[in-house]
């Protein structure tokens, strides 16, 4: 039988080169040449599906004609490339299309303030605002919440392994539980609250809250509206700032462009990255509301804020956004996602499976050990790029394109389901 090397080997470069720290690449071991919208192939021309989307980062597919047009325009006419935080005609009309395409119809105000390109950028950038603004030092998270890399980040990030990579003490945060951490009858907002107003406690007042709607990394574990609403009244209640963590539920993952719409609750900041730039380029966002803008100049910054190729994508691929259609689309996409796996379930009782999820963000968390891991490596042989999640790694994730077509997504079905015998029988 030969080896991955033998099959393709590009991949000894990596093994002799790079970092063991590499990890998509043990999942995916091939090297990969070009992509279109929900393909990719590889250096022996096979074709794969993409029911991973750049963990996130490429909710418009890859190469999507129209952004690639503007961004191949832009550079044959020496377009700034990068400008720190000066002023740019890109950036200028980027802060004015997303102003009147995203925030007014939603009747949302937020000053906008770009950290730095990646999503532990914004977070770092959300937790050292909210400490100023309030002067106090705690943040409250939740249990099994994933916000970045970073050691501010890391400190509010529930996975033990994750954490343990700091190397030194995180600080200066407290986990709470998320909604139906505690079992399905178990209101968690009232064990918070207990916390918030007992002297006895141990947990100080905390300078912000924060967390993901639907917590992708955490296993696809979703917030009741209810819930998320009273988590907003504990904030208004406290004087706490509420910040929602959109970085991989946002840019119309779970069906709305923001996660946290349907609650209809307006967090004063919201952490941005992944898809906000449309086509995979590096740019995050931290929305603040006004009120809560007191940095000084140059107080926190960065060396590729003003990345402007991803300005230029992000602007143009806010016109999916212009009308109420592309919603509707992902939301019906995720009931067809949200059917297939719910038959899954139904058919192979041995997955001893729960659906989770929500829009096209979903996934089974499988109740036998390794088993979500087994079917993602049965996938790829048959072609079909997903990944798992969850703390230990039970969960396997529908996360394609918001742009995949229904042909397409019933081929990754198929192969998903010939993927689970395999991995049932062997």
């Amino acid at each position: 039988m030969q080896t991955i090397t033998e099959l393709d080997p590009q991949l000894k470069v990596f093994e002799e080169l790079e970092s063991e720290v590499r990890g998509y690449i043990r999942s995916f071991p091939t090297t990969f040449v070009k992509a279109k919208d929900s393909m990719m192939w590889d250096v022996n021309d096979k074709a794969y599906i993409d029911f991973f989307a750049g963990a996130g980062a490429l909710n418009y597919g890859h190469n999507n004609s129209k952004m690639k047009e503007t961004l191949i325009r832009y550079l044959s006419e020496d377009g700034i490339t990068h400008s720190l935080d000066m002023g740019t005609k890109a950036k200028a009309t980027f802060l004015t299309k997303f102003n009147e395409t995203i925030l007014k119809p939603r009747g949302l105000e937020y000053k906008v303030m770009f950290p730095g390109p990646t999503g532990t950028n914004t977070v770092e950038s959300a937790l050292k605002l909210a400490r100023k603004v309030t002067g106090r030092e705690l943040v409250i998270s939740f249990t099994n919440g994933f916000h970045g890399m970073t050691l501010g980040s890391l400190s509010i990030t529930g996975n033990s392994f994750k954490r343990h990579g700091a190397g030194v003490s995180l600080n200066h945060s407290v986990a709470m539980p998320f909604d139906k951490y505690l079992g399905k009858d178990v209101d968690t907002v009232d064990y918070l609250e207990r916390f918030l107003e007992d002297s006895g406690s141990g947990v100080a007042l905390p300078a912000a809250i924060i967390l993901e709607t639907v917590q992708g990394e955490g296993g696809l574990n979703v917030a009741n509206n209810v819930w998320l609403k009273r988590i907003e009244e504990v904030c208004r209640r406290w004087d706490i700032l509420l910040i929602i963590d959109d970085v991989q539920a946002g840019c119309g993952r779970t069906g709305t462009f923001f996660s946290f719409e349907t609650a209809g609750i307006k967090p004063d900041i919201v952490c941005l990255s992944k898809s906000i730039s449309g086509y995979g380029t590096p740019m995050a966002l931290t929305l603040i509301k006004p009120e809560y803008d007191l940095w000084a100049p140059g107080e926190h910054n960065g060396t590729f804020r003003g990345h402007n190729l991803a300005f230029i994508t992000a602007t143009e691929a806010l016109t999916f956004w212009e009308t109420e259609k592309f919603s509707e689309d992902i939301v019906a996409k995720g009931l067809l996602v949200d059917d297939f796996l719910t038959g899954l379930v139904s058919k192979y009782p041995e997955l001893k499976g729960e659906v989770r999820g929500k829009g096209l963000f979903r996934g089974i968390a499988c109740g036998v050990k390794g088993l979500a891991d087994k079917i993602c490596a049965e996938a790829f042989e048959r072609g079909l790029i997903m990944e798992t999640s969850g703390p230990n790694s039970e969960v396997f994730k529908i996360m394609p394109a918001l742009t995949i077509d229904c042909k397409t997504l019933n081929q990754g079905f198929a192969i998903i389901e010939e993927s689970v015998k395999a991995s049932l029988t062997n």
